[in-house]
């Protein structure tokens, strides 16, 4: 395994980044050299060329999964913090039962201090939230239903 520095400073960032988004764990990668930070303390680092043989052993996953998000699911497409509305005490953009247009904004979530408007992907009706306003969420989750 080759050696590279530990760039401690890029380690404190990292940390505290978790700690702002609540995630569990981020993994930066910039050349040949890989930087993990999870929550429960353990911080990896270790060359990128490592990491194909780390996911050769992982099982592998099903393209189709077996819970589908169910018709109209909206999902996130980035990790990050989710707000109902445009600043705190705001009305929220969409409560459910109302009607929105395509195009309307849904919602916002924050990455990386970034306000990331999240567009409804269709016309319709809102039938579920399924997110709290400023809980982190996750790539692919299911934010809202729009039917």
């Amino acid at each position: 395994m080759a050696k590279f520095d530990i760039d401690e400073a890029l380690i404190r960032k990292l940390a505290e980044l978790l700690q702002e988004t609540g995630l569990n764990e981020i993994e930066y990668e910039s050349g040949t050299q890989r930087i993990r930070v999870n929550r429960g303390g353990t911080i990896a680092a270790a060359p990128a060329a490592a990491a194909p043989a780390a996911a050769a052993s992982a099982p592998a996953v099903p393209a189709a999964a077996p819970d589908q998000p169910q018709e109209g699911a909206v999902t996130s497409p980035m990790v990050g913090t989710a707000y109902l509305a445009a600043e705190p005490g705001a009305a929220p953009y969409v409560k459910v039962g109302d009607r929105v247009a395509k195009g309307q904004t849904l919602l916002i979530i924050e990455a990386m201090k970034v306000m990331n408007p999240i567009a409804a992907p269709r016309g319709g009706t809102v039938t579920e939230i399924q997110v709290q306003d400023g809980r982190p969420v996750e790539y692919g989750e299911v934010l809202m239903v729009v039917q």
